[in-house]
């Protein structure tokens, strides 16, 4: 069946209507047909335009509406909501640089010409103050040094004012944070930038610690050293390794690094006859750090006076600091005597720990505040200690000679040990006494000093009756009747009283005060084998870290170390890759790693599991037969071995990274 399309003719052209374009506007636009032939046969159904005039005036109309939108046509501005429910204009220029005024004009390329209009706005724009001035920096180092200059406070560590001495004055506070602060150039750089103390508050946090847990309760802390003794241990290792920059005192002979140790300007000379110092050292020969004491000005007349040293190098007990050598020295312009002994940090004498200045009541009319009370039990203790140190001193024909707060150091919670020792005689050796005699004054020394403890007096021995008689209110008669036996004096031809029971005894020496307190000393020795197994529990728990330290060492040494797939002793380039790349046996290795540290929960979040981690490692340690299943980084292979076989595989790597190291 055939189709025609057009008239009945037969002529299909003259039948076949002009084609409508879809999806374009026809209307003023002219038709091609005129364009090509000059006339267009189909003018009366054609939908395009015929009239040229028509057209012309159609398009001149269509410029001046483009016209009205231009670059020329004011800026849009939205509206922003008030707070009062009303539509404010938003400040025009508000958020444009005060920069933007000096800019040059813009003009588009396509209407550029001799006479364009330059396009800008042309309404001026109204600028908003600024609520804040602008930043301007400041040097502030004068008004720094200004304030330095004009202050007053006293520097305990200055000694630059000290009449009559020849220490070298430091102007500056040795231990100020600021090197630059300091005269001369520093030597270490840029030390103020280093942290001088340690940050306690980077370690596991000091917590409530629950009571009564079971077994598989255990905390955190629980697995690593108490809190305080960490503390307390990290604090002295601070202190040893604390070096003075830009230093003015020199080195001697083996010691360097020297750090004084004094923080006050007076000096008492009644004591040792002569103005000392104690400074901080570290000796070239073993690395270690030692206290020197220096006495200043002194003259060594008789070498046989520093030869006394060498008796108490001999000297080793717990209660008496161990002294190392004496020699004297002129590097400090002066001559000098130096006794070198072991250093203790953090450590203070008994006159700093317990004499200290009586605050102040914070308003007029306040009741004052009063003196710390020790202890009896304390005061015992230091008896004891005392006591026990006397007993090898005396045993070696020595007299300790110098029993007084200032002199006995307190190292750590109720231990003290006797410092200063053998200093005066190498000072007094021309004018020698007695050993009986030197001997029963160290008996004296110990209870005047206890006295003064006892009744928070130093000047205790300018009215002892009074001291005494207040003793009752606090302490036992039995302290009471202990210290009068060690200060009476012992007459000529009488034996002195006991200090316990008031009984004549044959002498005063130190093995009759010994059997007296012997209770004294079963308590002592108590509290003592406590403190050792605390001690002894606390390093039990660091025992277990420091043997999964050992295990994590070899895991980050032989995880992610492709570049020695050539190094390994016997291995060539095409067996490289399988010995070591992350597609041989090494590859468990790394999936257990990922295993142990870098677990996540059902939502993908990391978990932080230290009970597993211990777990673990504990396992791979041991060599356990348990199984694990390692899942790869892509989730789509699961390994299953056993914690002997990554035991083996740790123990074969890491021998190889040895060997490897061994060729060079």
């Amino acid at each position: 069946m055939a189709t025609t399309y057009g008239s009945a003719s037969g002529d299909s052209r003259r039948g076949v209507s002009s084609p409508r374009p879809k999806g374009r506007e026809t209307k003023n636009v002219f038709c091609r047909n005129v364009t090509i032939y000059g006339h267009c046969r189909f003018k009366d159904t054609c939908p395009y335009e015929h009239d040229a005039s028509k057209l012309k005036n159609a398009s001149t109309q269509n410029e001046n509406i483009k016209k009205r939108f231009n670059v020329d046509s004011p800026a849009f501005t939205p509206l922003q909501p008030a707070t009062n429910g009303a539509t404010t204009s938003a400040a025009r220029g508000a958020a444009i640089s005060p920069k933007a005024a000096g800019a040059a004009i813009f003009t588009p390329k396509a209407q550029r010409s001799n006479n364009s209009t330059p396009l800008h706005v042309k309404e001026p724009i109204e600028w908003l103050p600024q609520d804040y001035s602008e930043f301007v920096p400041q040097n502030f180092d004068a008004q720094l040094a200004d304030a330095a200059a004009t202050s007053q406070l006293y520097d305990p560590f200055s000694t630059s004012t000290v009449s009559g001495s020849t220490h070298p004055s430091a102007a500056l506070n040795p231990y100020a944070q600021d090197a630059s602060a300091l005269t001369g150039a520093a030597f270490y750089q840029n030390s103020n930038t280093f942290q001088t103390s340690p940050a306690h508050h980077l370690y596991w946090p000091i917590g409530p610690q629950p009571s009564n847990l079971l077994a598989y309760q255990r905390t955190a802390h629980d697995f690593f050293i108490p809190e305080n003794l960490r503390e307390e241990l990290h604090r002295k290792s601070e202190i040893s390794r604390q070096v003075l920059p830009n230093s003015s005192l020199p080195p001697l002979e083996q010691y360097h690094s020297l750090v004084c140790l004094d923080t006050t300007q007076q000096k008492n000379q009644a004591l040792l006859g002569y103005q000392s110092w104690v400074y901080k050292a570290v000796s070239s020969k073993d690395g270690n750090t030692y206290a020197l004491r220096r006495l200043e000005g002194f003259r060594l007349t008789n070498e046989n006076a520093i030869r006394t040293v060498q008796s108490w190098k001999r000297v080793y007990n717990g209660g008496v600091v161990t002294i190392h050598d004496a020699f004297t020295t002129r590097v400090f312009g002066d001559s000098s005597l130096i006794i070198v002994t072991d250093y203790h940090p953090c450590s203070k004498s008994l006159a700093e720990e317990h004499f200290r200045p009586t605050a102040m009541p914070r308003y007029p009319g306040a009741r004052p505040v009063t003196a710390v009370h020790i202890q009896e039990q304390a005061l015992w203790g230091y008896i004891v200690q005392i006591a026990s140190a006397l007993k090898t001193i005396h045993g070696m024909n020595l007299a300790a000679r110098l029993i007084t707060p200032s002199k006995v150091l307190l190292t750590s919670k109720n231990r003290v040990r006797l410092n200063a020792c053998a200093i005066l005689d190498v000072v007094h050796y021309d004018n020698a006494r007695p050993l009986a005699e030197l001997q029963a004054d160290d008996f004296m020394q110990l209870g005047r000093m206890i006295l003064s403890l006892a009744t928070n007096n130093p000047n205790v021995q300018l009215n002892m009756q009074k001291s005494f008689d207040q003793m009752p209110r606090t302490y036992s008669p039995r302290l009471k009747d202990c210290i009068l036996w060690l200060v009476a004096p012992v007459p000529a031809n009488t034996t002195p009283a006991s200090p316990t029971t008031g009984v004549a005894s044959p002498q005063k020496d130190i093995d009759t005060f010994l059997p007296y307190i012997t209770d004294q000393l079963t308590t002592m020795l108590d509290n003592t084998i406590h403190a050792e197994d605390t001690l002894t529990n606390a390093l039990a728990r660091e025992l277990e870290s420091s043997r999964l330290v050992r295990l994590l060492v070899k895991l980050n040494f032989i995880n992610e170390r492709p570049e020695l797939d050539g190094s390994l002793p016997g291995a060539s380039a095409s067996t490289a890759a399988n010995a070591w790349s992350e597609t041989g046996e090494r590859y468990y290795l790394k999936l257990f790693r990922d295993y142990v540290f870098h677990q996540v929960d059902a939502q993908g979040h990391p978990v932080t599991d230290l009970a597993h981690v211990l777990n673990c490692l504990n396992k791979l340690d041991a060599g356990s037969e348990e199984r694990v299943n390692l899942i790869t980084r892509d989730e789509q292979s699961v390994l299953v071995v056993t914690y002997r076989e990554l035991k083996r595989g740790m123990d074969s790597a890491f021998q190889d990274l040895v060997k490897a190291g061994n060729r060079r």
